[in-house]
């Protein structure tokens, strides 16, 4: 008997499935998927549910263009809930943040997250998923253009701009290693040309899974 056939489907014929953000563990969303649904992401690799209000099934993003990429399916110990772990296009909420879970139960009360609506739930603040992070704000630093951003001012100056920056902290990271600069230096400048790089790639258009997939495929090489 295939995992598939121990799941455990509701009265309606539905089972819930918590979508994950694959690179950064990030939950996105909880929906329903009946048989269909679930042999449609299968096959498709896109997320498909069933909408109970509707009563049809819906492919995530099909209006909106916020796409689910699924990269993997997987059933609870107990076959009563799935998880789909997916790379996310643009949001995953319908009012526009990141996550759908931005509400902080604290002492009873219901609290939102500050500027939720832009970025959903706050992720760690170290680790790699302040990448994700980071290149969400890149994002909107590019369409909106807020007065003051430092990010705003490259993205008007342009590639030519931005490419001359990354030489510029480049130089800084040598200079900081081979100069006797100290460790807390050396971080700082590296901190700096990733900020830099990334900036070039939000100006490309280029998301930041492109490199984490191309460091992938090198490994996988290396190691065969």
């Amino acid at each position: 008997m295939s995992v598939l056939d121990e799941l455990k489907w509701d009265s309606d014929g539905l089972i819930p499935a918590v979508v994950q953000e694959t690179e950064t563990g990030e939950v996105l969303m909880v929906a329903w998927m009946d048989r269909e649904a679930l042999a449609t992401t299968r096959e498709s690799g896109l997320a498909h549910f069933w909408s109970r209000s509707r009563r049809a099934l819906w492919r995530k993003g099909e209006t909106s263009g916020h796409t689910q990429h699924v990269d993997g399916l997987y059933a609870d110990c107990d076959r009563d809930t799935l998880l789909v772990q997916a790379h996310q296009d643009g949001v995953a909420c319908h009012t526009g943040a990141r996550s759908c879970f931005f509400t902080r139960l604290e002492g009873g009360a219901l609290h939102q997250t500050a500027g939720s609506q832009a970025a959903g739930p706050r992720a760690p603040g170290a680790g790699p998923a302040m990448l994700d992070v980071l290149e969400r704000v890149l994002q909107s630093r590019k369409v909106e253009r807020p007065a003051g951003s430092y990010a705003a001012g490259l993205f008007e100056r342009g590639e030519a701009q931005i490419c001359r920056k990354i030489g510029e902290e480049a130089t800084e990271v040598v200079t900081a290693a081979l100069g006797g600069e100290g460790d807390a230096r050396l971080i700082s400048e590296v901190a700096d040309l990733w900020f830099h790089t990334m900036v070039l790639l939000a100006w490309r258009g280029i998301p930041i899974r492109r490199v984490f997939e191309e460091l992938a495929r090198r490994h996988e090489e290396k190691s065969r």
